[in-house]
């Protein structure tokens, strides 16, 4: 009966669920200090190893499916968070993650060739800073190299790399957005009627400056389902472009929903408007999570010396270039920073740091949503920029050398 029930897709996703929930419970209790995509990976992970939640789990059901479904549209909806005029101001978050992401690449390239060899380091150089497809072009190469016994380095280094790098952006996210509470704060009890009427717009200048744009589609065939056939059809053209020119589809979504609703194809937060934010998110989730599945004991055992130090190194490399380069540009450390380490975790991590922190810091809703206002943005465009595309460079160009 057991084995029957294991197998079910509701009892699976209850169960799954339930993990997030208490990573959410666990994130609350501790103000943020524990990241709720911290706590839900170490759970799922001491479940999977303690045989509590069956191996393969999440492979074997349609629930990693489902989340790979709803990663195209959510991202175009992410694409509608903001306006273009305030992504066009975001060239110093993209110096930051790229400066960050090259110089944790040459520590590992300098570093781990000492204790190990130059291919054990090229296996974890490009997965350390990137996702799911830095790692397949690792992979790939490697096993067409004979070279297959290195593949578990990068498999590993991407389940784990997160585990480094959402504390540590927690921690640098959580400073800075309490120096944006205490701005707000200041403006608010200047006495100033005028200071007071231009701190309560701030916050809302995202969403106002779409919702001013008249939409292309009649009120009346304003509708849940039309939304999210909207955002599929975005979705579609991002894979049909993909497929000419080789980009990753991911920057194409981004790039259809900003357009989208500078044109005023898509309303602000389109995903909100079809009442699907909160489903897609645990879709997404879940997909993180299955990147743990294939983390086992004994696998970890066998090349935990090598898996440590390109994680170490790659954290390492990551922060101290992040905080050399928002020096160099005037960026606040504590946001340069956590842009930069978002090479550790990408989307949607990054998405669910600032939602987390904007919520546990700001006291007010005016508070939170100058927090959310002010982090999304640059954290969004620091994932894109090192996981979705400078990763796979990296991982291609150093992959070649092993030729």
């Amino acid at each position: 009966m057991w084995s029957e029930l294991s197998s079910n897709p509701v009892m699976i996703t209850l169960l799954l669920i339930a993990v997030l929930g208490l990573g959410e419970l666990i994130s609350i209790w501790t103000k943020a200090r524990i990241p709720m995509l911290l706590a839900a990976l170490l759970l799922y992970v001491g479940l999977l190893w303690a045989g509590i939640i069956p191996n393969g789990l999440m492979s074997d059901s349609v629930i990693t499916a489902f989340g790979s479904l709803i990663v195209a549209p959510f991202i175009v909806h992410l694409g509608t968070l903001v306006p273009f005029s305030l992504i066009k101001g975001q060239l110093k978050p993209i110096l930051i993650a790229l400066i960050g992401s090259l110089t944790a690449v040459a520590l590992v390239l300098a570093i781990v060739p000492i204790f190990f060899d130059y291919e054990t380091a090229v296996a974890g150089a490009g997965p350390v800073v990137g996702g799911i497809v830095a790692y397949l072009v690792t992979s790939e190469k490697l096993t067409e190299l004979g070279l297959s016994s290195l593949v578990i380095i990068p498999a590993l280094v991407l389940s784990i790399h997160k585990l480094f790098g959402i504390p540590l952006a927690s921690f640098f996210l959580k400073r800075h957005a309490l120096v944006v509470k205490q701005q707000v704060q200041a403006r608010l009890h200047s006495g100033a009627a005028l200071e007071k009427e231009e701190v309560s717009e701030r916050p809302n200048k995202v969403v106002k400056a779409q919702n001013e744009r008249k939409l292309l589609l009649p009120e009346k065939y304003q509708t849940s389902l039309i939304f999210i056939f909207q955002l599929y059809l975005g979705s579609g053209i991002a894979v049909i472009l993909d497929a000419v020119t080789g980009v990753n589809y991911t920057i194409f979504c981004l790039i259809i929903g900003v357009i989208g609703a500078y044109i005023g194809f898509y309303p602000a937060k389109t995903m909100e408007k079809a009442n699907a934010t909160g489903i897609a998110m645990i879709a997404v989730i879940f997909i993180v999570i299955s990147s743990m599945d294939d983390v086992t004991p004994a696998a970890l055992a066998s090349y935990i010396p090598e898996i440590l130090l390109i994680c170490l190194l790659g954290t390492a490399g990551v922060t101290i270039g992040g905080l050399l380069a928002s020096k160099l540009l005037g960026v606040g450390k504590y946001l340069g920073m956590p842009v930069a380490l978002t090479a550790l975790f990408g989307f949607p991590a990054d998405y669910i740091l600032c939602e987390e922190i904007s919520r546990e810091v700001g006291e007010t809703e005016e508070e939170r949503e100058a927090i959310m206002n002010e982090i999304v943005t640059p954290m969004l465009m620091g994932g894109f920029t090192t996981v979705t595309t400078c990763s796979i460079l990296i991982a291609t160009v150093l992959i070649g050398t092993l030729n």
